[in-house]
C-alpha cells in the first residue's frame, strides 16, 4: 500500500523469538520481555519512536494501564530521562483509542472511537500533519497489519522463546517488503530495530 499522505502510520512493540509480544499466561505474562525493555537500547528506542509522531493510536486496553503508569512518570524528576521524555509526549499528545466498550476517554486530550482501525487510520492521515504511533496495541497492530495500513515497524526483540502466548504476525497477512532502516543490539542481545514498508 503506498502512503500518500505526508503522515507515517508507525507500530511499536516488543516480541520475543518466537514473535510473541505475551507469554501463555495471558497479557500480564511479561517475563520475557520485561527485562529488556529497560535497558540503554529498548529506551533509546522508545525516544526514537515518538519524536516525529504527533498522534498516539491505542487500543483500550493499553490505553488504561498506560493511564495508570505513564503520567506518574512525566512527573518523577527521579526517573530516567528518556523514559520521562516519552511520558510526558504521551500525556500532552493527541490521543485516539478505539474501544467498543468505553464511554468516557480515560485521559485528556483523548477521544474514543468505535470503528475499525484501518478506517480510523484513513481518517487521521487525511487530517493531521506527524507520525500516527500504535505503541505496544497488538490488536490494533494486527487490524491494521491485516489491512496492509502500516508504513514503520519499531521491533524490540528479545532474546527469549516464551514457549506459547499470541504471536503479532498472523498467517494470511497480506505479503509485504521491508527495509531495515536502523538497528542497535544491547547486552542482554537484544535488537532495536526500524523497518520501513518497500512500496
Amino acid at each position: 500500500m503506498t502512503n500518500t499522505s505526508g503522515r507515517k502510520v508507525c507500530a511499536n512493540i516488543a516480541l520475543t523469538l518466537d514473535g510473541r509480544y505475551h507469554g501463555p499466561g495471558g497479557p500480564g505474562d511479561m517475563n520475557s520481555i520485561v527485562r529488556y525493555a529497560i535497558t540503554d537500547i529498548a529506551r533509546d528506542h522508545l525516544t526514537r519512536i515518538w519524536q516525529d509522531a504527533t498522534t498516539a493510536l491505542l487500543g483500550r486496553r493499553n490505553a488504561e494501564g498506560f493511564l495508570g503508569f505513564w503520567p506518574t512518570v512525566a512527573d518523577d524528576e527521579n526517573a530516567d530521562p528518556r523514559d520521562r521524555g516519552y511520558a510526558k509526549w504521551l500525556t500532552t499528545t493527541e490521543k485516539v483509542v478505539l474501544s467498543t466498550t468505553l464511554t468516557q476517554a480515560p485521559w485528556d486530550r483523548t477521544r474514543i472511537v468505535n470503528a475499525p482501525a484501518a478506517d480510523v487510520v484513513a481518517e487521521l492521515k487525511a487530517n493531521g500533519e506527524g507520525d500516527i504511533l500504535v505503541n505496544s496495541s497488538a490488536t490494533v497492530i494486527k487490524a491494521l497489519l491485516a489491512a496492509d495500513r502500516i508504513d514503520r515497524l519499531y521491533l524490540l526483540i528479545c532474546p527469549e522463546i516464551a514457549g506459547g502466548g499470541p504471536r503479532l504476525f498472523d498467517d494470511g497477512l497480506p505479503s509485504s517488503q521491508w527495509q531495515l532502516t536502523h538497528q542497535e543490539t544491547g547486552k542482554l542481545g537484544e535488537i532495536a530495530a526500524v523497518y520501513d514498508r518497500v512500496g
